[in-house]
């Protein structure tokens, strides 16, 4: 036992001996770099991958112009107090929020005004004046 604890202390010892001796510096030769250009396709994507396109943004609130053409107004009720509108197939009223999906966004929208004919939109800002589709 006291020869194995003996033989463990030498071996450590020795260790100890090698790591301490310094290692000299070592000298750089050759500096690799990549650049790539605009232009260029990145190494690191899967064969045949397509990075999706990007959004053109529109306006100054950083989003897209979410244009009117993207409503369909069906139906607007106006009674007394109570105003509704059926929006894309869905009744809203007056203050009522929803999401817009156009792609692989989702806009939220609320309804700011339902008038006679036409309803009034608004996201970040900017109001979106939806007519009545009439046949």
């Amino acid at each position: 036992m006291k020869r194995s604890l003996l033989f463990a202390a030498l071996a450590l010892a020795a260790v100890q001996a090698l790591t301490a001796a310094e290692a000299p510096p070592v000298e750089v030769k050759h500096t690799s770099s990549f650049k790539i250009d605009a232009s260029g396709r990145n190494p690191f994507w899967p064969i045949g991958w397509q990075p999706a396109a990007k959004t053109p943004t529109g306006d100054e609130h950083g989003g897209p112009d979410i244009p009117e053409s993207a409503f369909l107004l069906t139906a607007i009720t106006l009674d007394n107090g109570t105003r509704f509108a059926i929006i894309n197939g869905k009744a809203m009223q007056e203050g009522q929020q929803f999401g817009l999906k156009m792609g692989a966004q989702t806009f939220q929208l609320s309804v700011k005004r339902i008038e006679d004919g036409r309803v009034i939109l608004l996201r970040r800002g900017q109001e979106i004046a939806v007519l009545l589709h009439r046949k």
